[in-house]
Order: structure tokens, then sequence, then C-alpha cells
């Protein structure tokens, strides 16, 4: 039998969408507050705890989209203030993201899809090559969805978003697939030396790096259309 070149063994389980809907960042909608969500405040190689970041994360699917929610605790907002959210925003990263990596061909590890919004609704989406060196394309687009709501009283801003399957070469989804996936925080002010790196599964990298497509987790279809 073939060695797994896979390194987590992370599983989470996206519900079944029986009608899809445009995200609208309102996640106490029935379908979120029923769905399985997975918790995670660590960094990215579980070396410190952050509490004050704790991060909660859901998955839905249909034939034609991937759904993604994200609860996301702060202390302080970091994000292009001012700007227009409707263009794509070229390193995104340097300032609060959710993140998710998607790879819908888990055999071809190094080639993934990557996804980010910001609190303030800006956005970009990649595909990645990481076969040999990293390599961005910018200039793909997937036409994903995503809207996004803060709740300053609660330290707490919600992400939604509905990521199309056919622009990342899939036809559709079915029941019982099984794709490679992660999710991952930037947060707070400052440099890197001080900003919070999160992950769900761990990377296990000495600087902060979310680009290890080995350590991606699981995502597992259920339900039936």
């Amino acid at each position: 039998m073939a060695t797994s070149p896979y390194l987590s063994n992370l599983l989470v389980s996206a519900a079944f969408v029986s009608e899809d809907f445009v995200p609208d960042g309102d996640l106490s909608k029935r379908f979120w507050q029923q769905a399985e969500r997975l918790r995670f405040d660590h960094d990215w190689n579980r070396r410190r705890h952050y509490p004050e970041a704790h991060t909660e994360v859901a998955v839905g699917w249909s034939r034609r989209y991937l759904y993604c929610a994200f609860w996301c605790k702060y202390t302080q907002l970091n994000v292009y203030a001012g700007e227009d959210p409707g263009p794509e925003k070229w390193e995104l990263w340097n300032r609060d993201v959710a993140e998710v990596f998607v790879n819908p061909q888990p055999e071809r590890v190094g080639h993934y899809y990557e996804f980010e919004v910001a609190p303030n609704g800006q956005w970009i989406d990649l595909e990645i090559h990481r076969d040999t060196d990293l390599k961005y394309d910018a200039a793909w687009n997937s036409g994903f969805d995503h809207a996004t709501r803060t709740f300053a009283e609660e330290h707490l801003w919600t992400c939604e978003m509905r990521i199309p399957v056919q622009p990342m070469g899939v036809a559709t989804i079915g029941p019982d697939d099984e794709w490679r996936i992660n999710f991952y925080r930037c947060d707070g002010p400052g440099d890197d030396s001080v900003r919070r790196f999160l992950a769900w599964s761990t990377t296990m990298t000495a600087e902060p790096s979310f680009h290890v497509p080995e350590h991606f987790g699981r995502v597992r279809f259920a339900g039936k259309p």
C-alpha cells in the first residue's frame, strides 16, 4: 500500500445545503447553527494559544458550491481602512483575514486554491502551485461570493463564503467525496513578529507559513442531495 503524502488526519464534516443561498454574513441561519463547528485558538505550530483570537469554522456543500462560515474573536481590527472592497486586494494577508485553502484533487498535493476575506469585506482568491517553488496565479478568478459582519461589543467578526467548484476543475461535489482543506487566520496590528497566525491543522514550520499542503486536514461531504 502506498504511503500517504499527507501528515494530518484532522477531519471536518460538511453538511448538505438543500437550497443554495447567497452569503450575507448572518451566521444565525438555522443551517449554520446546526452545522458541526471546528474550533482553534493555537498558532501555526501549536506553540502558543490565543483565546482572544478564538476561531470557529463550519462547512457546507451543495452540488455546485462549497460554503464556509467563520466566527472570529479579535482584540483590535487591522484592515486597509477606507478602501473599496470591490476589487481584489493583493497582499491582503498583511491585515486581518479569514482564510480557507482548498484542494479538491488530493492526489495533486502541491496544487490548491486560496480564498481570503477581511473584516471589511476586502478579498482575494488565488490558484497555487507548490510542486517546487511557491507560485501564485493572481489572475485566476473563482467568482466566489462572500460577506462579513462585525459585532464590536462582542469583539467578534463573522464571515460567510460561497465558493463555486467548477472554477476549481470539479464538475460537482458528491456525497462522501473527501477533499483536503485548511483554515487560517491572520490577526492583530503590528509587524509579523507580534501578529497572530492561527491554523486549524498546524503546519509545524519554524516561521509562520500556511503553504504547507502536506498538513492540510480533510473535509468529507456528508448527507444526500
